[in-house]
């Protein structure tokens, strides 16, 4: 629907951003020939990583990033494989990777597919091993309870190792369920609203969100959700996680 007075539900602050559906815009990009993406996180807002849609036809195959890049990769719409040295894998709705910096690989659309991906400078560790590939199914995670109420629960998509220097999980709330306090903490977020919706804080501001929304959280952005509506809501939520933040 075309917005007749400038209207969107987009905001943009120093230490926090909601990119809504009504505001995105089409891009081209280097490596994804074909494809319809949609930045939504990037450094250019303050973000230390980079999340985007990418739309792509049947047929279209997307490259590795930039060397010293690691990759997330969610389905959200139709399937893809992931093709690497001697390893193919195949990505349908809900299913996800995370490609480690430096491995070549290929992404392609075995029928039309929506992604969304993030992409970060991988931090090394010292006396650590390099991480290995990731391929899962979110509902083949457990399901954790973080409440004592037991409307929330999360699903933990990378292994929690010191190799990683990130952490991708699915929060899943009941109806009535809500964050249990509100966190400040000096890691960021990039947030996809998969399902649901409620209402998010981000510092001293309180905003409706819904399916397709995308949230950034910078570092010591005070951040709390409640799940509104009759259904439950979820969001995939990455953080940067497992490093001292003083750098080396």
């Amino acid at each position: 629907m075309r917005r007749q007075f400038g209207e969107t539900r987009s905001v943009i602050e120093r230490r926090h951003a909601l990119i809504s559906p009504d505001s995105h815009e089409v891009t081209p990009m280097p490596g994804w020939p074909g494809a319809r993406i949609v930045v939504v996180i990037s450094p250019q807002m303050g973000a230390q990583f980079s999340q985007f849609f990418a739309g792509m036809p049947e047929g279209a195959i997307a490259r590795a990033p930039a060397q010293g890049v690691e990759r997330f990769v969610f389905v959200l719409e139709g399937a893809v494989s992931l093709q690497t040295d001697g390893r193919t894998e195949r990505l349908e709705a809900e299913a996800y990777a995370l490609v480690p910096a430096g491995m070549a690989h290929e992404i392609k659309a075995e029928t039309a597919a929506r992604l969304v991906v993030l992409e970060k400078r991988f931090v090394p560790l010292a006396g650590a091993a390099h991480p290995e590939l990731v391929v899962g199914q979110v509902n083949a995670q457990p399901k954790r309870a973080m409440s004592e109420d037991g409307l929330l629960g999360v699903r933990k998509l990378i292994p929690v190792d010191e190799r990683f220097d990130c952490e991708v999980n699915v929060m899943e709330f009941q109806p009535g369920g809500s964050l249990p306090y509100v966190e400040t903490h000096f890691v960021e977020h990039g947030l996809l609203m998969l399902g649901g919706g409620g209402v998010y804080r981000l510092d001293d501001a309180w905003y409706p969100v819904a399916e397709g929304d995308v949230i950034w959280m910078g570092p010591y952005c005070p951040q709390w959700f409640g799940a509104l509506g009759a259904t439950p809501s979820r969001y995939l939520i990455y953080k940067n996680w497992n490093r001292d933040p003083l750098p080396g």
